[in-house]
């Protein structure tokens, strides 16, 4: 398994990286790329620790799987590559940014320019097999990527993390709220983004957060 991460995180992964559960996770995970059809590509398992600095982090938004149809997954949750349709819950994504911020919807869903500010796109999971949703869970995956959310809680201040939908929001048991702002809505989802989605003004909410505290906001 390729652990393409920016040097920034070493310090903080590299410990998790020795862990038998890792071991495993990995020798599980290059099986699967040998055997089966996998996304994202193994190259892009890790990029959002390649293109977002650890010391540089100033918002984190948690997705549950990566896409699981051709071309869709680049490692970094609900983007999509710049040739890929934009999937239903990141177009609800781009009319919230737009109704919040006025802020025209982009033509393809490459949120790579997002994690280059500081916005950590982590999907709980980060490889799944092609059209088998959840196919990853629980082999763990869920071990690392909660590690990361309470490594970056502990070492950082005044993060945003977003978590949209009931799973996300699981995960604010490791975030110390009392320096971090979380804020909670809806999922995206067509299924859902009209209860509480639609109007939650995370985006506008977000750039306030990080204003106030001397940082600056994000282009969404």
């Amino acid at each position: 398994m390729q652990v393409n991460i920016d040097p920034s995180w070493k310090p903080f992964l590299e410990k998790e990286f020795n862990k038998p559960y890792f071991e495993q996770l990995a020798s599980f995970v290059k099986e699967e790329y040998r055997n089966h059809t996998i996304y994202p590509p193994a190259r892009q398992i890790f990029s959002a620790f390649e293109l977002s600095k650890f010391e540089a982090a100033k918002v984190v938004i948690l997705g549950q799987d990566p896409y699981h149809g051709p071309k869709q997954a680049n490692g970094l949750c609900f983007s999509v590559s710049k040739e890929v349709s934009i999937p239903p819950s990141l177009v609800n994504i781009f009319k919230e940014i737009n109704q919040d911020l006025g802020i025209s919807i982009p033509s393809n869903g490459d949120l790579s320019r997002w994690a280059q500010q500081g916005v950590l796109l982590l999907n709980a999971t980060l490889t799944v097999r092609a059209r088998q949703a959840g196919s990853h869970q629980h082999k763990g995956w869920e071990t690392f990527t909660d590690a990361i959310i309470s490594v970056l809680s502990d070492n950082k201040q005044h993060l945003v993390f977003l978590l949209w939908g009931n799973y996300a929001q699981k995960k604010e048991i490791l975030i110390d709220t009392s320096k971090h702002l979380v804020l909670k809505s809806a999922h995206p989802s067509p299924y859902s983004a009209d209860r509480g989605f639609f109007g939650n003004h995370h985006f506008s909410k977000t750039n306030a957060y990080l204003s106030e505290h001397g940082l600056m906001p994000i282009n969404w």
